[in-house]
């Protein structure tokens, strides 16, 4: 993708992830809205600062004031997606200063979508982090009838729900717009995908990766 060049990580990260971990070029995170990254002419529009990191409708976890941001595209029907969320969690939660800002990207069916276009409705009654945990805490695949006992259980308001997809659908489709178009146009390929500062992270990374990566970005935004 142009913009980006390979960068190798200090620490225990083999050959095949050190070649998956790339740098984002000049420019990258600038003030001012510049661009991130380009693939082709149109993302000028797309991979803005304030499109991919301070989108005001994509929901935000860990601290909001943090120092590096980390961002992550996924899908509740992702198994690799469940698997990583205690871990990353973990690694945020001990960081203290990592702002996750979370991407749906439902890409994985019918019942991804469904299950990201709820998510973002409960976001209007102030649940969706509870809509989110719960959906990301189960170990099989979801169907529509699982969800929906899964948010109820997790305290979200099933009938005020109903009425948010309605009234808010044409807002959380262009969420999954964005979502979706940015996700492509920095060229992953499937769920989870992140940036991590200045690093895009195509795939599953251990807690100990995670950490390095953090702290290179650290190091990379000083630089």
């Amino acid at each position: 993708m142009a913009g980006f060049r390979t960068k190798g990580l200090n620490g225990g990260l083999g050959p095949t992830r050190r070649a998956a971990l790339t740098l984002i070029g000049a420019g990258a995170f600038a003030a001012g809205g510049m661009t991130l990254a380009r693939a082709a002419a149109d993302d000028d529009e797309v991979l803005t600062e304030a499109k991919v990191l301070r989108d005001p409708d994509v929901p935000v976890a860990g601290n909001p004031d943090g120092n590096i941001s980390i961002i992550e595209w996924s899908d509740y029907n992702c198994p690799y997606c469940r698997k990583l969320e205690p871990e990353l969690r973990q690694v945020i939660q001990d960081d203290g200063k990592v702002r996750l800002v979370l991407k749906d990207w439902p890409i994985l069916g019918p019942v991804s979508v469904t299950a990201a276009r709820i998510a973002l409705a409960a976001k209007y009654q102030d649940k969706y982090h509870k809509a989110h945990d719960a959906m990301m805490g189960v170990s099989s695949r979801l169907a529509e009838s699982r969800i929906n006992e899964l948010l109820a259980a997790a305290g979200v308001d099933m009938d005020r729900l109903k009425s948010d997809l309605a009234a808010h659908a044409k807002d959380i489709d262009g969420i999954l717009k964005r979502n979706n178009e940015q996700a492509e146009a920095f060229g992953f390929r499937g769920t989870p995908s992140f940036i991590v500062g200045k690093y895009r992270v195509p795939g599953v990374l251990s807690m100990a990766e995670f950490e390095q990566v953090i702290s290179d970005a650290r190091k990379a935004k000083m630089n």
